[in-house]
């Protein structure tokens, strides 16, 4: 579903990402993790095409990103928060993603109720504008956002730093039972190995921008990746 072709991006004379060739197939749910400036969102930039590689290409089912945009319709993300738009409030956010994916008012409505406990009586209906809420609310308006109208691939940055406890045991329920089926590709990074673990069927391990672990997750896996960190 997702592939890097000799996949490379500099900033002057320093490689920030050199990937030669990575393969996420479809229904997959990938994990990325590293320590600050290993690449995660260099990676997740470079498939959503919002900079240019230095050299080489992603492809995403077999569409080049950077060179056609027949991708977008079935593909969604929240990397942070500029992915909103802050004047206007949770609803007419979910309203327009909506709208963008050929979804009525009262389509959104309906799917918008099966995440009621992850919005906690704290995003809908208060009429706040999205720049007035919380990180945490920002980041739980944004994720649930991506999942409108069924994409085919999810890319998310980081979905579980600022949430309380009690939200992020929900929404890796929510991650799961989108991958029960194997029909949607999840990618996702954290620095949160145990979160990483549990909700991810592979994860990769990227260290100055250069692949150092490919994981096919078992028992054993966060065991593993502890080990790596520790060093």
């Amino acid at each position: 579903m997702i592939k890097s072709t000799e996949l490379t991006k500099k900033y002057g004379k320093e490689t920030v990402l050199n990937i030669e060739n990575l393969e996420i197939p479809k229904g997959q749910t990938f994990g990325l993790v590293g320590n600050n400036g290993a690449g995660k969102t260099t990676f997740f930039n470079l498939i959503l095409d919002l900079i240019q590689p230095t050299t080489g290409y992603v492809t995403n089912n077999e569409i080049q990103v950077n060179k056609s945009e027949d991708w977008k319709p079935f593909t969604a993300a929240f990397i942070d928060e500029s992915f909103l738009i802050g004047y206007l409030t949770p609803e007419e956010y979910f309203y327009f993603i909506g709208d963008l994916r050929g979804m009525n008012t009262a389509d959104i409505d309906t799917f918008l109720q099966q995440f009621e406990d992850i919005f906690n009586d704290e995003i809908i209906g208060k009429k706040k504008y999205l720049r007035d809420l919380s990180k945490g609310n920002q980041k739980k308006a944004g994720i649930i956002a991506a999942l409108i109208g069924n994409p085919e691939v999810v890319v998310l940055d980081e979905p579980f730093a600022n949430l309380d406890p009690t939200t992020q045991i929900r929404l890796k329920k929510t991650l799961k039972s989108l991958t029960e089926k194997k029909e949607v590709t999840i990618l996702i990074s954290s620095h949160d190995l145990n979160h990483i673990t549990e909700v991810c069927d592979r994860i990769v391990v990227l260290d100055k921008g250069d692949i150092v672990k490919d994981i096919k997750t078992s028992t054993e896996t966060l065991k593993e990746l502890e080990g790596f960190f520790s060093v």
